[in-house]
This record gives C-alpha cells, sequence and structure tokens, in this order.
C-alpha cells in the first residue's frame, strides 16, 4: 500500500537513472526552520538512518541552494535540498531460513502470507529478520529492479498488517506487476476492525492524503493538495463498540486505510499510530488489519489470477471473543 516514499513533503525529487541517485526537494512552508539531517531523514521515509544522513552531509552530499551546509542547518521556505546518494555498496543481506507461508509459486512470481510484525525488506543498518531475507533463502532468484535492498519487492504492507504479499522472480515479471500496480488493475481487499457501531452497510471514503504537518510520519487527511486516495469498504460483521469490514482500495497510499478510518472517526483496533488508547480491553499487538485477497494478470501467460488467505490467529481470536460477549 505504498507509492514513491520521497514524494511527501510538498516537494519533488527525481533519479538520474545512473548508479548514483540524486533527490532534490524544494522546503514547503511548514518545514522552514527544521534542521536538514532532520528534513532529508524523514524525507526519504527514514528508510535511511539519521546517522547515515548526517554521515552524507559531513562527506559533501547533501546541498542546500547548491552549497554544503551543515547538519543542524535551519531550512527556510524555497530552498533547495538535493542530496547525491552514493551508489549503492556491497551490503551483506544474507538468505535466511525463515518459514514463509507460501499461497503460489511458479518461475515467474511467487505469493506469500506475510504474518503480522514482519518488516518486508532490509534498510540501511538493518539486514536481517525480513521478508527479503526469507525470499532470498526460499527462492534464490528474484528480480533486481529494486536494488540489493529489495530483490523481487513490487509493493508493501506494512509491518504489523498481515496477508497477501506477491513479489518477482525476474525483472520481466517485475515490470509487468509493477504496471498494473501503477494502473490500479491489481486487486486488494483487507479485512479489519474498526472501532465504533459504522452505522452504513456499505461507503467510500475519496479524501486526499499528505503527511501529517505535527508528524511527519504519520498521513492525514488534506483539503488541497495531497494524493488521491479512495478506500470502499463493506459492513461485514457488527459488534455493538466495533465493526469488521471489508476494504478494497482503488489508489495504493501509504497508510491508506489506516488514515482514512481514523478520519470517519472509525480507527482500526490496536493501532499504534492512528488508534485509540484503552480499547475497552481488546488488545492486539498492532493493528488489526489483513490483506486477504489479491489479484493480478500474469506476467508471462496473461492469466487472471486471484489469491486469499485467512485470517491470523489472534485477529480470529478476537473476533471469537466479541461474539460469545
Amino acid at each position: 500500500m505504498t507509492d514513491n516514499p520521497r514524494n511527501g513533503l510538498g516537494a519533488s525529487a527525481e533519479g538520474n537513472g545512473t548508479e548514483e541517485e540524486t533527490l532534490s526537494w524544494t522546503v514547503a512552508a511548514e518545514y522552514k526552520k527544521q534542521r536538514l539531517d532532520k528534513y532529508v531523514t524523514e524525507a526519504m521515509e527514514e528508510e535511511v538512518s539519521r546517522s547515515q544522513i548526517q554521515l552524507w552531509i559531513e562527506q559533501g552530499h547533501v546541498a542546500v541552494n547548491g552549497r554544503s551546509a551543515k547538519a543542524n542547518h535551519k531550512l527556510a521556505e524555497g530552498e533547495t535540498v538535493e542530496v547525491r546518494v552514493p551508489a549503492p555498496e556491497t551490503v551483506d543481506i544474507l538468505p535466511e531460513d525463515i518459514p514463509l507461508d507460501v499461497v503460489y509459486e511458479d518461475s515467474d512470481v511467487i505469493v506469500v502470507n506475510k504474518p503480522r510484525g514482519m518488516v518486508v525488506h532490509p534498510a540501511v543498518g538493518h539486514s536481517s529478520g525480513t521478508l527479503v531475507n526469507a525470499l532470498m533463502f526460499h527462492c534464490k532468484d528474484l528480480s533486481g529492479i529494486n536494488g540489493e535492498l529489495r530483490p523481487g519487492i513490487v509493493h508493501r504492507i506494512d509491518k504489523d498488517t498481515s496477508g497477501l504479499l506477491m513479489a518477482a522472480k525476474n525483472d520481466k515479471a517485475h515490470a509487468s506487476l509493477a504496471a498494473q500496480l501503477k494502473e490500479h488493475s491489481v486487486s486488494r481487499v483487507y479485512k479489519a476492525l474498526a472501532h465504533g457501531n459504522i452505522a452504513h452497510d456499505q461507503g467510500t471514503v475519496d479524501a486526499n492524503l499528505a503527511r501529517d504537518p505535527h508528524d511527519r510520519k504519520m498521513y492525514t487527511v488534506v483539503s488541497s493538495g495531497g494524493k488521491h486516495a479512495i478506500t470502499h469498504f463493506n459492513v461485514v460483521e457488527r459488534f455493538g463498540d466495533y465493526t469488521l469490514l471489508e476494504l478494497k482500495l482503488e489508489t495504493g497510499r501509504t497508510h491508506q486505510i489506516r488514515a482514512h478510518m481514523k478520519f470517519i472517526d472509525h480507527p482500526l483496533v490496536g493501532d499504534p499510530m492512528y488508534g485509540r488508547s484503552g480499547g475497552k480491553g481488546l488488545k492486539m499487538q498492532g493493528q488489526a488489519l489483513h490483506a486477504a485477497l489479491l489479484g493480478f494478470t500474469h506476467p508471462t501467460t496473461g492469466e487472471r489470477l486471484e489469491f486469499s488467505a485467512p485470517l491470523p490467529d489472534d485477529l480470529e481470536e478476537l473476533l471469537l471473543h466479541l461474539r460469545s460477549r
């Protein structure tokens, strides 16, 4: 459920297609007076550590208005921040014998049911225990389009969201699946347990999303600007204070379902960022959100494939508890 992670600061970013990537942003008004190192770290969605950004600044890889600057430089509105990301060095991303729930696999694509709590791909300085480590052990052959840290990864779901995820085993398959995501022809249906009794049996949240100016790890609905985001929902079951939903994504923005549900005042149970505290005794390790269905056109055969995954045990147990009250 992600878009380009480097386009969220009211700014633009572009790579030059070579081994060394150049990114640039124009500082929006709400980020003036922010430290340069913090701005760049969050602009890159914290996939590169702040200490690494500080090292790049010291090495002259970061410029403000074409000039080198210190990590504690306070930004001004309209300044241009440019980062020359060094060509990737050999990274020690090791295959790990981590159990995988493989739903489908052939020579082009693999579909897995990711457990809650598993990170999809490594980040700089965090190179173990991820889905990529497990895929590298299981597959031996993954596409290289997304680089050494994300082999095979076409899309991702949040660490604490469980469910179906597809990965590409060659570059041709990767390009096809990525194009389908961009065209919104990939079917993605989620199950979620939300706070509150949702009165309507079905509905649509059509509301643009942008980074929250108060906490840029989060996303919020905005009346202008941002990125177009549409989430359709159907009520599956009601439990008085809680509602089980089926949600279909028309777009795939970062944190889309979680932010949209908070916007309509029905945040997801257990959501550490967008949820409610207390929860009347309901406990979840992470948000009650599961990618239950995934459908796409096979990159080689052209056949339409569709897969489903049952709810994880912890969410199923929570529903049994609610039904027995």
